[in-house]
């Protein structure tokens, strides 16, 4: 590639959000073809120099782009809701009459970044720290922890396995293809068109999925260091040291980002092979999409975006 950039994406409901370093666009198919588009001027470079520092901008990229997708994925859900559109409820309408529409639809996406952030701390991190300490005394914990290692990455696993056999999801997973695809486009430094873009790998080394299986590397790292048998502190334990598997995980990352050897392909290689299961070729009008939206974040100065 003659260039690794900081641009990075997110699939959604029938859209791509795209973060440059300074401004985020969502860009979403609605159900006539037309384009919706929604610019945000907070990109992924955070404007405090302390959150550029190693290891703090890791964290403030972490719930930033946590943040900013689930409210992508509102957004991109509401043009579904609106094809759809039911009926409202009581209690909508109720919600509605004491609060007003605009401060109940600002509650609910509240509600819904708060689920993002939980249901993922409780699945990944929370349940197998509660599976391993079922094993109780007799197991050295050294042993336990990875135990609670292999627990974790069989529950990412599967749950990106059962994910991509659902119908929505398949769609999805295209729009991830899209999404990658474009942005290999844009680092080879070729113009940005439906033909350029479908030549390309929808197999991308920074994506997401690479980014979350050095956590769990990292976790088990981490977690080994500690002895506690008692499941709950060792939840607390997990807990607290999320800030620092986010932060250094983010830093190996990078550097596995920005140079190519078998060191790094190695690291690479587990998120490459779950590509597989969470990527899939997209359709010309998925790619059309992938286009805009990488269009709309593509900063003036070329090396702004540098990786």
């Amino acid at each position: 590639m003659d260039k690794k950039t900081t641009i990075g994406g997110q699939a959604l409901l029938e859209g791509i959000l795209m973060r440059g370093p300074s401004r985020s666009a969502i860009v979403v198919r609605k159900p006539d073809g037309e384009l919706a588009v929604k610019i945000d001027e907070v990109g992924s470079a955070s404007k405090l120099k302390i959150g550029r520092l190693p290891l703090v901008r890791g964290v403030v990229n972490f719930f930033n782009s946590m943040r900013y997708g689930m409210n992508a994925i509102t957004y991109s859900a509401s043009f579904a809701e609106e094809d759809t559109a039911e009926p409202e409820g009581r209690i909508e309408n109720w919600l509605n009459e004491k609060l007003g529409n605009e401060k109940v639809e600002k509650a609910l996406m509240g509600l819904a970044v708060v689920f993002g952030i939980a249901i993922p701390i409780v699945l990944f991190f929370m349940l197998p720290t509660l599976i391993a300490g079922l094993f109780g005394e007799g197991l050295p914990n050294i042993v336990r922890n990875l135990v609670e290692g292999l627990v974790r990455i069989i529950i990412f696993v599967l749950f990106i396995y059962v994910t991509s056999k659902q119908k929505d999801m398949r769609r999805t997973y295209m729009y991830h293809g899209a999404e990658h695809k474009t942005i290999a486009c844009y680092e080879a430094g070729e113009e940005l068109t439906v033909d350029n873009v479908r030549r390309h790998s929808r197999f991308h080394p920074r994506c997401g999925t690479s980014f979350l299986f050095v956590v769990m590397i990292i976790s088990i790292l981490f977690t080994s260091l500690f002895t506690w048998k008692d499941p709950l502190v060792r939840v607390l334990i997990r807990l607290a040291l999320l800030p620092l598997i986010v932060a250094v995980s983010y830093e190996v990352n990078r550097f596995a980002g920005r140079h190519d050897n078998r060191f790094t392909m190695l690291l690479r290689a587990p998120g490459l092979l779950m590509q597989r299961l969470t990527t899939n070729e997209p359709d010309d009008s998925m790619i059309e999409v992938g286009i805009e939206s990488l269009r709309l974040v593509i900063p003036e100065n070329e090396d702004e975006d540098r990786w």
